[in-house]
């Protein structure tokens, strides 16, 4: 049994990380509540422009005279372009490790070509060591605004109007709850207007939508809000997923730290007990002798 200090030194350097560790859960929780505080403020608009993206789509479909939206146009896809959202930094439990998988199935899943756009150092990294086409890296602050994802919204769009890639699909952690992250694989372009029947499609034209000047200028203006959106609104659910993550593993840390100092507080009071009764052997024994 290792001796008394070898011990105490444990015990000591163990607490010192499960305060390390605890601190971490609590910084964690701070960001996750921020974070899902901005992702349930941005899920309203997010579904209604989609919605709304959707309803015009289905009536432009009706309107034989009104030119095709080039973001609608959907093409034989030999190149696509993947927008990987991951963390820039680790201890996040399995976050990482299921997005790496997840693109990585996607990548040998694709017959075509495929190049990757990176939102994080992890994504970046992950990328570049695996020798896919990294075509550009961001990095975007914890608490970011739609002003600094704008870009990476028209970089998407402006490649699949060059006609350069044929499909953009957005890869990222979905936050569920504190404890569940699901990473999804989403299609940004071309946008997939969901599929409508007839009677709904009446029904949309009973609603009388207001527009000008016409229904494709219209859309030709609203796609690529919508895209930036998705882009934003992918951005803060990754984030959210990524401190929930952050705080489940560091307060699993902290258990299973807390639980080794029980483990060794118990195992020094055993070794304190042996040397005592050790020394105590020692002068019944030497009284012993004395007496003999």
């Amino acid at each position: 049994m290792p001796s008394t200090k070898d011990l105490r030194d444990r015990i000591k350097s163990v607490s010192n990380t499960a305060k390390v560790t605890g601190a971490m859960q609590m910084i964690a929780a701070s960001k996750m509540n921020r974070a899902q505080n901005m992702v349930r403020a941005g899920r309203p608009y997010a579904d209604r422009i989609r919605q709304v993206l959707g309803d015009l789509a289905a009536l432009a479909a009706r309107d034989e005279d009104a030119p095709t939206v080039d973001l609608l146009k959907v093409r034989p896809v030999k190149k696509t372009l993947v927008l990987l959202v991951t963390p820039d930094r680790g201890l996040a439990g399995a976050i990482v490790g299921n997005l790496k998988r997840s693109t990585s199935d996607f990548i040998r899943n694709e017959e075509g070509e495929v190049s990757v756009i990176a939102v994080g150092r992890k994504g970046e990294r992950y990328i570049t060591q695996t020798g896919n086409d990294l075509l550009a890296s961001f990095s975007v602050p914890d608490r970011p605004t739609l002003n600094d994802t704008v870009a990476i919204g028209r970089m998407l769009v402006d490649e699949y109007r060059s006609e350069r890639v044929d499909r953009v699909v957005l890869i990222y952690a979905q936050f569920i709850n504190t404890a569940v992250q699901k990473v999804v694989a989403r299609q940004l372009l071309p946008v997939e207007a969901p599929q409508r029947g007839t009677d709904e499609v009446e029904k949309l034209e009973e609603l009388d939508y207001i527009y000008e000047p016409s229904i494709s200028e219209v859309l030709e203006s609203l796609v690529p809000r919508y895209i930036e959106t998705q882009v934003y609104h992918g951005i803060l659910e990754a984030f959210a997923s990524e401190h929930s993550g952050r705080m489940i593993a560091m307060q699993n840390a902290t258990d299973n730290a807390n639980e080794i100092v029980e483990g060794l507080t118990l195992d020094l009071n055993k070794a304190r007990q042996e040397s005592i009764t050790a020394e105590l052997l020692d002068i019944v024994g030497g009284v012993a002798a004395l007496e003999g």
